[in-house]
């Protein structure tokens, strides 16, 4: 039995951009715990690349290891986002992370488009992930639609969730970092529960350019999420 979602990641200046859709309501709860440990770079290895088809859209984004990797915007030298991978368990015997316990195969779905598909097997052969990534063209966005396969048993069974381990502005938690450390929190919208970040620092210390603009991004699923949580990874640093 097959179970299809769609999972989207979008990204916006502090400014809504005409045409965007209307902006969430302001966090109702923030992460707890921060600041976090520092952020870096994920894998320099990429399986593709994408972006929009027409000048609609300032996302570019990337698959690593098999899981949505760098998400850049406003420009290609900015990225967003370390990883968003999925997370898959029944509850009480085994949790599976996708980096981790899964095999993947990559194919271009389409010729036309910079868009990828990513096959996920479990190394069990529990179950199969089938993802296609591709950048939305009216929005700053990408846009995930995957369909959860189960090979042993039924899909209820199983339990599906998303990791999103965001790096806004090309840096994360750990203190002041480059521009200032990242807040996470709660948000609702269209009657959805969102997990919403923010980096709102236009200050930037990176060599190779002397601008920053606010990014705030925002995780979203086609039927909403059952449950959410948001919070910081690892410890910061200390002197």
């Amino acid at each position: 039995m097959s179970r299809p979602f769609a999972v989207a990641v979008l990204l916006a200046v502090a400014l809504a951009l005409a045409g965007a859709p209307a902006q969430a309501a302001p966090p109702t709860g923030a992460a707890p715990d921060g600041p976090g440990a520092l952020s870096h770079f994920d894998l320099a290895r990429k399986d593709c690349v994408g972006t929009a088809r027409n000048r609609g859209s300032k996302v570019w984004f990337t698959v690593a290891d098999g899981v949505l990797s760098d998400v850049y915007f406003p420009t290609n030298d900015t990225t967003n986002n370390e990883t968003l991978q999925y997370v898959v368990t029944d509850g009480s015997s085994f949790t599976d992370l996708q980096t981790r316990d899964m095999t993947y195969t990559v194919e271009a779905p389409d010729d036309r488009s910079l868009s990828c598909r990513v096959t996920t097997r479990a190394k069990s052969e529990r179950y199969k992930i089938v993802t296609d990534y591709v950048t939305d063209t009216g929005r700053e966005s990408v846009v995930m639609r995957s369909r959860f396969t189960a090979l042993k048993g039924k899909a209820r069974d199983y339990k599906l969730y998303v990791r999103f381990d965001p790096t806004l502005n090309g840096n994360g938690g750990g203190g002041t970092g480059n521009g200032g450390p990242d807040s996470g929190g709660v948000a609702t919208a269209g009657g959805h529960t969102l997990l919403v970040g923010s980096d709102p620092v236009t200050a930037t210390t990176a060599t190779n350019r002397d601008y920053a603009v606010p990014v705030h991004s925002a995780l979203d699923a086609d039927t909403g999420f059952l449950e959410v949580t948001n919070g910081f990874a690892g410890v910061a640093a200390t002197a």
